[in-house]
C-alpha cells in the first residue's frame, strides 16, 4: 500500500485487495459525482463480504457491513479499506504502519479517528470483499495484532480491556466457523 501511494498521482487513492472486487460500474460515479470530497478527509461506504470464511454472523443480511466512523471504532474497525476512499494528503504525515502485518489499515484507520480527520459516510456499496483473507481467519495472532496497534494509539492501562474484547472475538468466530 505505502509503494502504492507514493506512485499515485491522483487526489484520492482507494485500495482493493486480492480477490476483491468493485460492487458495479457505477461506484466511482456514485461516490464523486456529490462533492463528497469538499471538507472530507476520507469518504466510505459499504462492503459486501463473499467467500467460504463466515467473517461474520452468518446470514444474507449480516454479509453487508455497514460503516461506521466513531468512538466503537476502538471495538472492531468500522471502515474497510475496499470501501473506503482516502483523500491522498492524508498520507503526507503518515503512511500504513509496517510494524502491523495484517492489520494496517485498522491501525490506520484508528489513527485518522484519533486525530480527529473527517469521514463522509456514503450509502453506497462500494466493493465485494473475499472473506477468505488472513485477516478474517479467526488466528489468535490477529487478534494479538489488534490488541497491540490499540494500546500503542492510546495507552497501556488499556491493555486489559483490548484483551477481554479480543478474547471474546476469538471465541465467537470459533464458535461461529465450526462445521
Amino acid at each position: 500500500m505505502n509503494k502504492g501511494i507514493t506512485l499515485a498521482k491522483g487526489d484520492w487513492l482507494y485500495f482493493l485487495g486480492s480477490g476483491d472486487m468493485l460492487y458495479n460500474n457505477d461506484v466511482l460515479k456514485s461516490v464523486f459525482d456529490n462533492q463528497l470530497t469538499e471538507n472530507n478527509d476520507l469518504i466510505a461506504g459499504k462492503v459486501i463480504y463473499e467467500g467460504t470464511t463466515k467473517p461474520f454472523i452468518h446470514s444474507k443480511s449480516k454479509m453487508i457491513k455497514n460503516v461506521s466512523w466513531s468512538a466503537l471504532m476502538w471495538i472492531r474497525n468500522g471502515l474497510h479499506h475496499q470501501g473506503t476512499f482516502y483523500e491522498k494528503s492524508l498520507f503526507n504525515s503518515v503512511n500504513y504502519s509496517l510494524k502491523y502485518k495484517i492489520l494496517s489499515d485498522y491501525w490506520f484507520n484508528l489513527w485518522l479517528y484519533k486525530n480527529n480527520k473527517k469521514c463522509k459516510i456514503v450509502d453506497v456499496i462500494v466493493a465485494k470483499c473475499n472473506s477468505d483473507g488472513i485477516s478474517k481467519s479467526g488466528k489468535w495472532s490477529v487478534y494479538q495484532e489488534e490488541i497491540a496497534l490499540k494500546t500503542a494509539l492510546t495507552s497501556k492501562v488499556l491493555l486489559p480491556f483490548f484483551y477481554c474484547i479480543a478474547v471474546k472475538k476469538f471465541i465467537f468466530r470459533k464458535i461461529i466457523n465450526v462445521g
